[in-house]
C-alpha cells in the first residue's frame, strides 16, 4: 500500500496538469474545438483579432424543417473552413435606399434558407480569460438584413475587449409565419416567432461553445438596433430566454404601446397565415414546403412577432409586472429616427386626422404637438415620426427602473453624421459610433465625430463587462430615475442633460 500511495498521488497531479493545461489553453485560428466540431478561421494582419465567419449554430431550416424550431447541428469530421461570411437569410435583393447606403445592407450574394450562422471575433489568446461576450442582432424590419452589414463588423470592439458575435436569423415569411396547422404540429402548440427561436439557438450555442474563444458564457451581453431592438424586447421577456443573456442594449425600438408595433396576436397571426396559404394556392403546410423559397417571397405575407403566451407574454404587461428577464439596461433613440420622405399634410388636413385619432385628447395633443401653421405641421410630423422610437424606449427605460432590480440607462442621439444629402441624425445613424466602425462608412468624418465614436464605444463596452457603462474619461452617465428623467446626449459633446420632449413623451403616456 505504502508504494501504491506515490503513484496514486502522481497520477491525481499529471491528471490535474493537464486539466489545467486544458482550461489555459492557446487559442490557435486554425484549430479551434466546438460541440459540433472542429474549425478554422483567420486572424488580422497584426494577430490581435481571430476571425470566425460562418459557424453554424442549427441545422439548416430547409424542407421538412421549415417553419420548424431550430434543430441541432450535426457534427462533422475533420476541420471546418469559417474564413468567409456565410449566408445571408432569403430577402429582397439588398438594395441601398435614401440615408441607407450599402454599408447599412446584407451582402447581395449570397442569400439562402441555409443562413443559420454566426460569426466571432476574439481578442483572447487563451481559453480561460474570460471576456465579456456581444451578441449583435441585426436590424431590417425583420424582412433584411444579416450578421454580415459592413457597419457591424466586430475587428474594433473584439480590440476593445469583448468577444464579439453577430447572428442571422430567419426574415420574413420563413421566420414569422404562424399558421393553425404549424401550431399543432408544434411541441409548444404554437408558430411563428421562428425568428426568435433561431436568436435563442444561437444564445444557447455561445453559452454551449463560447468559452472555446475565450468568452465568458456568464457574461453575455444582446445588443441589436430597430428590428434588433425590437429582438432584444421579446429576448428580455420569453421565458425561453431566461438566463441566456446577463445584459441588454436596445438601441431605437421596442413594443410598448396598445397596437404593439411589430406584434399581434396569436389568433391574428394565424388568420393571416391562413390567408398567405390561400394566396399562394396551396392546401397545406406540407405542400408550401415545397415550394421554392423565391415563389414563396413573391406573395405579400405578414411579418411581426406573435404574442402567444409560449413563445412571447405581452410585452408591455411583462414589464409593467416585474416579470421580465431582469438584467441591466442601456436604451435610447434617434433625433431623426422617424426619417419622413413625403410631404407634410395641410393645416386642416393634420388637425383633422388629429380629432379623428385622438378624440377627447384631442387638445392634449394639439397642445403637444401644434399644427396652426404649415410650419407647426412640419415640425410635429416629424417630432411624432421620431417619437414613435423614442416613447418606446424612454417607456422601456421607465418600467425596467420601476419594476427592475437592475439600472436601465437613457440616451438620446443628435449628432448628425457629415456629408450630403444630410439627412439629421437619422434611424440607423448611430450604431457604426456605438460599434466602433466609422472606418467602414465612407462620409468625410471629423475629430468630433472619431471622439464621440471612442466615447460611445467605450460606454458599450464597460457596460458589456460590468453592467455599468462608466469609466474613467468619460461623461458621467445617471442611471435612468423617472423621478429626475436624466440622458446622455450623445451630440457634437458628449453630455448628460434633461430628459428631451418631456411633454411630447408624457402625452404618449396618456394614449398608451
Amino acid at each position: 500500500m505504502k508504494k501504491i500511495l506515490p503513484i496514486i498521488l502522481l497520477s491525481i497531479v499529471l491528471f490535474s496538469c493537464s486539466q489545467s493545461k486544458k482550461e489555459q489553453a492557446t487559442i490557435n485560428s486554425n484549430s479551434v474545438q466546438i460541440e459540433s466540431g472542429v474549425i478554422s478561421g483567420k486572424s488580422t494582419s497584426d494577430e490581435a483579432v481571430k476571425i470566425f465567419m460562418g459557424i453554424p449554430f442549427a441545422a439548416p431550416p430547409v424542407a421538412d424543417l421549415r417553419w420548424k424550431a431550430p434543430q441541432p447541428v450535426k457534427s462533422w469530421d475533420g476541420v471546418r473552413a469559417c474564413v468567409a461570411p456565410p449566408a445571408s437569410a432569403m430577402q429582397a435583393t439588398p438594395t441601398p435606399f435614401a440615408c441607407w447606403s450599402f454599408e447599412f445592407m446584407a451582402p447581395v450574394e449570397p442569400l439562402s434558407e441555409d443562413c443559420l450562422y454566426l460569426n466571432v471575433w476574439s481578442p483572447a489568446n487563451t481559453t480561460d480569460e474570460k471576456l465579456p461576450v456581444m451578441v449583435w442582432i441585426h436590424g431590417g424590419g425583420l424582412t433584411g438584413g444579416s450578421g454580415t452589414v459592413p457597419l457591424y463588423d466586430g475587428e474594433d470592439m473584439a480590440r476593445k475587449g469583448v468577444v464579439y458575435v453577430t447572428i442571422n436569423y430567419r426574415l420574413g415569411v420563413f421566420g414569422f409565419l404562424a399558421h393553425p396547422e404549424l401550431s399543432t404540429e408544434s411541441e409548444d402548440q404554437t408558430s411563428g416567432n421562428y425568428g426568435i427561436l433561431d436568436q435563442i439557438a444561437a444564445l444557447q450555442w455561445v453559452s454551449a461553445n463560447i468559452e472555446a474563444f475565450g468568452g465568458d458564457p456568464s457574461n453575455v451581453t444582446i445588443a441589436g438596433q430597430s428590428a434588433g431592438s425590437f429582438s432584444v424586447n421579446a429576448l428580455m421577456v420569453s421565458p425561453k430566454a431566461k438566463g441566456l443573456f446577463h445584459k441588454a442594449i436596445a438601441q431605437s425600438g421596442g413594443m410598448f404601446d396598445k397596437s404593439m408595433s411589430l406584434g399581434q396576436t396569436i389568433q391574428n397571426a394565424e388568420e393571416a397565415g391562413v390567408e398567405y396559404v390561400k394566396n399562394i394556392g396551396v392546401e397545406s403546410i406540407s405542400d408550401l414546403r415545397k415550394i421554392s423559397a423565391e415563389e414563396l417571397m413573391k406573395v405579400p405575407a405578414s411579418s411581426g412577432l406573435t404574442i402567444d403566451n409560449v413563445i412571447l407574454p405581452n410585452i408591455r404587461e411583462t414589464f409593467a409586472s416585474g416579470k421580465q428577464n431582469d438584467v441591466p439596461l442601456i436604451t435610447g433613440w434617434n433625433k431623426d429616427d422617424g426619417v419622413s420622405f413625403g410631404p407634410p399634410s395641410s393645416v386642416e388636413a393634420y388637425n383633422e386626422n388629429a380629432r379623428k385619432t385622438y378624440g377627447d385628447l384631442v387638445d392634449e395633443y394639439l397642445n403637444a404637438f401644434p399644427g396652426n401653421t404649415e410650419e407647426e405641421v412640419a415640425a410635429s410630423s416629424k417630432l411624432t415620426n421620431q417619437l414613435f422610437f423614442g416613447w418606446q424606449n424612454y417607456t422601456w427605460a421607465t418600467l425596467q427602473s420601476q419594476t427592475g432590480v437592475n439600472p436601465a440607462y437613457l440616451y438620446f442621439f443628435s449628432r448628425v453624421p457629415p456629408g450630403e444629402p444630410n439627412f439629421g441624425a437619422f434611424h440607423s445613424s448611430e450604431f457604426a459610433y456605438a460599434l466602433h466602425t466609422l472606418k467602414k462608412w465612407d462620409k468625410p468624418f471629423t475629430e468630433i465625430d472619431y471622439n464621440l465614436e471612442n466615447i460611445m464605444s467605450s460606454y458599450w463596452v464597460n457596460f458589456a463587462k460590468t453592467g455599468n457603462p462608466n469609466g474613467e474619461g468619460l461623461p458621467v452617465w445617471s442611471q435612468f430615475n423617472r423621478e429626475n428623467p436624466q440622458v446622455v446626449e450623445f451630440g457634437d459633446e458628449v453630455k448628460q442633460t434633461p430628459l428631451p420632449f418631456q411633454e411630447q413623451l408624457s402625452f404618449y403616456d396618456l394614449v398608451n
